[in-house]
């Protein structure tokens, strides 16, 4: 009998042999389902084989093969391969991580299929010419259909009024139902809605120009029009009959993307990949990329696993953010993934970013990558807004906020212009303290504090989910005078509220846009000129165009200089330029106040004179002599669990295995984490160096055995390749 060699989802590096009978046809890339210990689970047959290295006797057969939909194509399982090797990760668990959950479980998987529409032979030959302009919605799906059949989903796209014209267009039986078509038309409709400026122009042709794979850094300051490049070159892809997979860091600019794309082609389906879907919803539209109806494949970083037949390009949007990077399980980066992808497509790749990672920006110097450059804004009128550094050491401050910041919110509130004061700490603030005995609110599950709630009193931890009320008298001495320490976006919220009683004040954090739809009626009503304040978190940081906001102001951002982790400057830059981005892009002049103890620092004079090519100079001169990315590479072994005893020997096993190898990598000591303890587990970890990607991967492929082989019953551990936090 055949032997198909199946991928589980269980810890082991190793592939599972099962018979399958000689009557019954099996593919590579095809789910099954398998008896494993004492259930049926669902795996991928990875190979097929004559024989096996276990006794027949011992091979037990396949329950039954799953061909309710296509076997995963051998470009999506050699991808997933690669991840398996180059993370260290297991291969069985790899591959069905990367599968929607409705492709995990073992059951048929049943999708109902979308209806239709066509022109009828009475709707062929109409003049729409001649067709009433008043009736602007009915004429616009005539027109989409003059190309091919098109689905509900792609009609809806053309305008919130499509199902009701559309019902009268079936009525008068100028349109009819038909059957859906196997692969999707290529897209013909463009509406092309901007002139590109010269230097969006260039950007376009050098990729379109381009033969198989190369990877583009497309370097452009806020409010350049990235995105207007992307649209211009998923046209061209489009148009060849290709698809394109664009990745996005948050799953909050997805529905803003969505809706722009739709706009931008009508009449080619997009599928939007991300964890707001629920499990039908992310695994059809996950079919309808893998049968290559869906042309435009948009989502977060899962989403560079999709399978895509014709995939013609990959674009990467915010590229340098730390969002890319799964930390936990398989501890991916999705923006070298997809590089990887690109490459092994033949098919070019376009990282953007106006403050690209320090990685990127490298292989840009050093010609691995194509630097492509927009250095000013796509608005004619607009132009970068000013940035100013309020020096608060001597000066009072209002709940955080100094009285030049204050100034400038009236200032706007009169001019009838919108403002958004950043602050990254939600809550209302970080700490509450007793005034007597000096007792700080902390968790007591983490290394870490309770953040104060106000609003419904409580006091939460951001790390592990604990909570409780807030205590009436302090837990240590019985003082009733507990004050909050610090400050978060509902105090700020709270202080501007009191400060400007007429303003309309909108708070856009993860407390307040946590229910569905939330974020989304809080940016149309933005949008719209229903808010006059805005207090935000990074939601509000990137990719968002409000064209009436013009003074961004930047609160408590000197926390970032006095980290230990060594990107902690650069992700400030990053954030900062960005939040400074959303300032004046429209014709009114934008400015930014940022409260700073250190208005000199070298950080700071960059973002004044809106230059990341100096601050990224001085961070590479920085990283060479500190001996840090991206001149080495490394992997850092983490491990956690209830004694910290044992999570400390382990490591140190761990760390003689490494030296008892006497390979080219350097090997740092046993150290705790940055947070030691959380959700009642020690953390520690071994960080290992190599001066090349090569090295280090050597030293991993014997390492990762020898790990294997230490006691580890009590504690959790993992390796993480090119870590980003630390």
């Amino acid at each position: 009998m055949p032997i198909v060699r199946v991928a589980l989802d269980v810890p082991l590096s190793t592939l599972f042999d099962y018979l399958v009978g000689a009557e019954v046809s099996v593919e590579i890339g095809q789910r099954v389902l398998v008896p494993f210990g004492r259930k049926q689970v669902v795996g991928i047959v990875m190979e097929l084989a004559e024989n096996s290295a276990l006794a027949s006797e011992r091979l037990k057969p396949v329950v039954q093969v799953l061909d309710d939909v296509p076997p995963l194509p051998a470009e999506l399982l050699a991808l997933l391969c690669f991840c398996s090797d180059y993370y260290h990760h297991p291969l069985g668990m790899t591959v069905l991580a990367a599968l929607p959950t409705r492709l995990r479980v073992p059951e048929a998987v049943a999708i109902k299929q979308e209806t239709s529409y066509a022109l009828s032979a009475q709707g062929r030959t109409l003049d729409l010419e001649q067709f009433p302009k008043r009736r602007a919605v009915q004429l616009r799906i005539l027109q989409a259909l003059q190309y091919g059949s098109l689905s509900g989903m792609q009609l809806r796209a053309l305008s919130s009024s499509v199902p009701v014209n559309l019902k009268a267009l079936l009525d008068a039986g100028w349109v009819e139902t038909c059957a859906t078509a196997e692969a999707a038309p290529a897209a013909h409709l463009f509406n092309e809605t901007h002139i590109l400026t010269a230097a969006q122009q260039q950007a376009v042709d050098t990729v379109a120009q381009t033969q198989g794979y190369r990877c583009f850094l497309l370097h452009g300051i806020t409010g350049s029009g990235k995105t207007e490049v992307y649209v211009h070159l998923m046209h061209q892809v489009l148009q060849r009959g290709g698809q394109v997979l664009l990745l996005v860091p948050e799953i909050n600019l997805t529905p803003q993307l969505e809706n722009y794309f739709h706009s931008r082609f009508p009449d080619a389906e997009l599928a939007s990949l991300h964890s707001g879907l629920n499990d039908g919803e992310r695994a059809k539209k996950w079919l309808r990329a893998q049968s290559g109806r869906a042309r435009i494949v948009l989502g977060t970083r899962l989403s560079v696993f999709a399978p895509l037949p014709q995939l013609g390009l990959i674009l990467v949007d915010e590229e340098h953010d730390a969002s890319f990077k799964q930390q936990d399980g398989l501890r991916y980066s999705a923006r070298d993934v997809a590089i990887f992808r690109a490459n092994q497509r033949g098919v070019p790749i376009v990282l953007g970013s106006a403050t690209p990672s320090l990685e990127s920006y490298y292989n840009a110097q050093n010609g691995r990558y194509q630097m492509l450059k927009l250095s000013q804004r796509a608005a004619e009128q607009a132009q970068l807004p000013q940035v100013r550094c309020l020096n608060i050491g001597n000066i009072p401050l209002q709940e955080g906020i100094s009285p030049a910041m204050l100034t400038a919110l009236e200032e706007r509130l009169r001019r009838k212009e919108q403002s958004l004061i950043f602050i990254n700490r939600r809550g209302y603030a970080p700490v509450l303290m007793c005034t007597a005995c000096g007792w700080l609110s902390g968790c007591p599950n983490c290394a870490g504090k309770l953040v104060l709630h106000l609003q419904d009193r409580r006091l939460r931890c951001h790390h592990c989910g604990h909570q409780e009320r807030v205590p009436h008298a302090c837990p240590g001495c019985g003082n009733t005078d507990l004050q909050p320490v610090g400050i978060g976006t509902q105090r700020v919220e709270e202080a501007l509220r009191a400060h400007f009683p007429g303003a309309r004040i909108l708070r856009v954090d993860r407390d307040s846009t946590r229910n569905k739809g939330a974020w989304n009626a809080m940016r149309k009503q933005i949008h719209d000129g229903g808010a006059d304040i805005l207090v935000g978190t990074q939601i509000l940081a990137k990719g968002h165009d409000f064209p009436n906001l013009t003074l961004v102001g930047v609160l408590n951002p000197d926390g970032a200089l006095y980290s230990a982790d060594f990107r902690a400057s650069e992700k400030l830059f990053a954030q900062l330029a960005q939040v400074a981005g959303r300032a004046g892009r429209a014709d009114k002049p934008g400015e930014v106040l940022v409260q700073t103890a250190f208005p000199d620092h070298p950080l700071f004079r960059a973002l004044r004179a809106h230059d990341y090519d100096a601050w990224a100079r001085t961070l590479l001169v920085e990283r060479e002599q500190a001996g840090f990315p991206p001149f080495v590479f490394q992997v850092l072994l983490r491990a956690e669990g209830k004694q910290e005893s044992e999570v400390h020997a382990f490591l140190k096993r761990a760390r003689e295995a490494a030296i008892a190898l006497s390979l080219p990598v350097e090997i740092y000591g046993v150290v705790a984490a940055a947070m030691a303890k959380r959700a009642n587990h020690s953390r520690a970890q071994l960080l290992v160096q190599g001066a090349t990607r090569k090295s280090l991967h050597q030293f991993l492929r014997a390492w990762d055995t020898l790990l294997n082989g230490l006691p580890a019953q009590k504690l959790r551990w993992s390796l993480d390749i090119d870590p980003l936090e630390f």
